[in-house]
């Protein structure tokens, strides 16, 4: 269980600020509201997700943030600054990761990184010496010498990350970077993702895949249709269902007689017989599962296993507006 499961605040306690601010920000295409009035703020070494299906406006509130498409209305502050399409000096303390693979195929992985980071105005030697420490961080230094034509999909990403790194930047904004890879090598690309705010880095994370944002982020936020409809910690946004914990124990010997013992704990909501032997709504399973099963074995009970599920962000997208998620 991680840092994020447990709700714990990984954010910075410098007194530095956010890195970024988004306040009220809106955009319109012809008969489209695609962006309405979206706010929330990204502190130092924190990960922040937007989650949302395809269309809700995700691709078009960070391009608005890095600068690449002017807004309607409201507010971007990156580092205490305010950021537009002609802010050309505050772009360099962003690294934007497209959804589009943004890297040359006839040329090496070390060939591409170096090439982008001139683009940033290093020399020579300094954009090599930036190239193989961002090989080294993405996990592609044995590949470096290879053309990227020759790579897999999930090690393109890779790269692709990669290039928004080399700047160093303040707030790294990931759009959708797994879309299209394997298991194994979206799997790699989280693993990434989650060393890179450890360093101080603020993380903009776009994404429709749940458990994506719950793995990764500190906190996220539901946009649909443009709007950002809930905010906050996986534990505050599950809060908002209501929802409890059902805990469904396999069990053997006096079932009834459990049921009883167990109906007079606090947070027991319910106790029921299953096929399996005993079906629970409890609040916090996990933390009160030891003595879930000593009040089972105190009654004569035998448990053969345990299974705990947990309400997720998928519940809480269903309860917010009547749908699933990749509807």
């Amino acid at each position: 269980m991680n840092a994020h499961d447990q709700g714990q605040d990984t954010r910075s306690t410098n007194g530095d600020g956010p890195v970024l601010e988004c306040r009220g920000v809106r955009r319109r295409f012809g008969e489209i509201q695609a962006v309405d009035g979206v706010s929330f703020q990204v502190e130092p070494g924190e990960t922040y997700g937007l989650l949302g299906p395809n269309g809700a406006g995700k691709t078009t509130t960070i391009s608005m943030i890095a600068g690449l498409l002017a807004s309607d209305g409201g507010e971007v502050i990156v580092g205490g600054q305010s950021m537009t399409t002609r802010t050309i000096k505050l772009k360099e303390r962003i690294g934007y990761v497209p959804q589009d693979l943004a890297i040359y195929p006839d040329l090496s992985g070390l060939e591409n990184l170096v090439f982008f980071a001139r683009l940033y105005g290093m020399s020579s030697s300094d954009a090599k010496k930036r190239a193989n420490e961002v090989l080294e961080t993405i996990g592609l230094s044995d590949r470096a010498r290879d053309q990227t034509k020759k790579y897999s999909g999930g090690m393109k990403r890779r790269l692709n990350i990669g290039i928004g790194l080399l700047n160093r930047p303040k707030l790294l904004i990931l759009d959708e970077p797994t879309v299209g890879v394997d298991p194994q090598s979206r799997n790699a690309i989280l693993e990434s993702v989650e060393q890179l705010s450890t360093a101080g880095m603020a993380v903009l994370y776009t994404t429709h895949y749940m458990e994506e944002a719950e793995r990764l982020c500190d906190r996220v936020g539901i946009i649909d249709h443009g709007k950002l409809i809930a905010e906050g910690t996986r534990h505050e946004l599950i809060g908002l269902v209501g929802e409890r914990d059902r805990v469904t124990l396999s069990a053997m010997g006096e079932v009834s007689k459990a049921l009883q013992a167990l109906r007079t704990l606090p947070w027991v909501h319910s106790a029921d017989a299953s096929a399996e032997g005993v079906e629970l709504m409890v609040d916090d399973a996990r933390t009160r599962l030891p003595a879930i099963l000593q009040e089972a074995a105190g009654a004569g009970v035998a448990i053969k296993s345990v299974e705990v599920a947990e309400p997720d962000l998928e519940a809480v997208f269903l309860h917010l507006t009547g749908r699933a998620l990749r509807d």
